[in-house]
């Protein structure tokens, strides 16, 4: 038998410590537990005013509880529904993205208050079984991660089922090497999350000082300082819009109506520029295409390589360069076309300005729409304000931010890097925890054999365990198929 640096000793046969068991989640539910699915409840089943709060998978983050969703239904209907209510402790694992089969613990308590969706299965592990916190570090563990993705299945929407799930096999350590473990894991994501509390910290403060050299710069105030408040920089103008792009066709928006559908859509031609292209700022998105009869009647909506193009509904005001590499086409009814008059005013001074803080409320003021914010025209586009100084002063600004903001590129590539690092530590440490390597042995701990006995006799003389819900799983899989 080989020996561990930290006196844990391997078996030969399946590489587990000694006195560790493997187990599936069925194996591990005791007395008074279950394994079940979340139920089936439908948008005309609840009720704002309702005193039952639903969990939804945005709830279900990775080892935390997110407290995200704001969805109820009464007592009354989900006694008709004969809903599972959750209790503190419970193990809630979602069966769908982001990231599939996350794992954590449900926080609250309350008699008849909580159940959760379809999507997400509860374990209530029952009396005198293992430690929830430690089967929850099993889950999120990487390894398994990689199982439960394997066993994925759906098309559009992928999912685990709860029975593919509860094919997964665990190493389980002795009942006090749990407890041990759980601790261990605890410390070291403890001072893991401070360490990233405060790089996610410093990320957001780099995401205001980038604000706040946009807004210095068109105050005039990163080329002058001695500007004061309220007052224009001398050589500077109020312009608008209008005045800045091409009188004829410079500000231009999609065409409404049956002009584009998809009756006239080929399989190669021009490319029909959709909203995405702004908001991802990416000329290569998307693969509609029209013929060149189309295109020449919609040539008043054409595109042309260093053209500008802007999100006219729901997102609004992400702007995109048109490269020269970009196919040729039109922009379609969600998108505003820009040409600018580069006499006045250079393309990078004005995409800067266009994505500044104090520039984008100016966008969303103007916008129509209820449901969803909308520009339905471009008069009142036309008229919105800028503060313009010359072309020469503009070229002093664009590089007084690109020096501030390269700055900002290199902190947050650093923070980037060091948060990926902290998550593979994060995952390195749990690595560890199921091979046994984290914390030491004790030779005197009851092995996890019979701990895994104790679970089985006691389960088998509680006839109340529920081991599914038939009509509920009846509903999940023929959803499902």
């Amino acid at each position: 038998m080989d020996v561990h640096p930290m006196n844990n000793q391997f078996h030969v046969k399946d590489g587990l410590p000694k006195g560790w068991a493997r187990a599936t989640i069925n194996d591990l539910i005791s007395s008074g537990g279950f394994f079940v699915d979340g139920d089936w409840i439908e948008s005309k089943d609840q009720d704002p005013k309702g005193d039952v709060r639903l969990i939804q998978l945005a709830d279900i983050g990775d080892g935390i509880f997110r407290d995200k969703s704001h969805r109820f239904l009464t007592l009354q209907r989900a006694l008709e529904l004969n809903c599972t209510f959750l209790k503190e402790g419970d193990v809630l694992v979602a069966r769908m993205p982001d990231p599939l089969g996350r794992a954590c613990i449900f926080p609250y308590k309350g008699e008849n208050k909580f159940i959760t969706a379809v999507d997400v299965a509860v374990i209530r592990l029952g009396r005198n079984s293992i430690e929830n916190k430690f089967l929850v570090h099993s889950i999120n563990n990487r390894k398994v991660r990689n199982e439960i993705e394997d066993l994925q299945s759906g098309t559009t929407r992928k999912r685990i089922s709860r029975a593919n799930l509860a094919t997964i096999n665990f190493p389980l350590p002795p009942l006090p090497e749990q407890r041990r473990i759980v601790a261990k894991i605890e410390e070291l994501f403890s001072d893991l999350d401070k360490g990233v509390e405060s790089l996610k910290t410093a990320q957001q403060q780099l995401k205001v000082y980038r604000q706040a050299v946009l807004k210095w710069a068109f105050e005039g105030r990163l080329t002058n300082k001695d500007v004061k408040d309220g007052e224009l920089p001398e050589g500077w103008k109020r312009l608008k819009l209008k005045d800045i792009a091409n009188e004829k066709d410079g500000l231009r928006r999609g065409p409404f109506g049956s002009a584009i559908k998809k009756d006239f859509f080929v399989a190669e031609g021009y490319k029909v520029y959709e909203q995405s292209n702004a908001i991802y700022n990416d000329a290569f998105r998307g693969n509609y295409f029209i013929d060149e009869k189309k295109y020449q009647e919609l040539i008043n909506f054409n595109l042309q390589p260093g053209d500008l193009i802007v999100s006219c509904s729901g997102t609004l005001g992400r702007i995109a360069e048109i490269p020269t590499n970009a196919k040729s086409g039109v922009i379609n009814q969600a998108l505003l076309r820009i040409r600018l008059l580069d006499d006045i005013v250079s393309k990078k001074y004005f995409l800067y300005y266009f994505r500044s803080a104090q520039f984008q409320r100016k966008i969303i003021d103007q916008s129509q729409g209820t449901a969803m914010s909308n520009l339905i025209g471009i008069k009142d586009f036309k008229e919105i304000e800028l503060l313009i100084p010359l072309i020469e002063e503009q070229n002093r600004i664009v590089s007084e931010i690109e020096d501030r903001l390269s700055v900002c590129d290199k902190m947050e590539e650093s923070i980037s890097q060091s948060l990926q690092q902290a998550e593979a530590l994060r995952q390195s440490i749990l690595k560890k925890a199921f091979e046994g390597k984290l914390v030491p042995q004790d030779p005197n701990d009851e092995p996890a054999s019979v701990l895994l006995e104790r679970i089985r006799a006691e389960r088998g003389k509680d006839k109340s365990v529920k081991k599914a819900k038939g009509a509920k799983q009846g509903r999940e899989d023929k959803n499902e198929q």
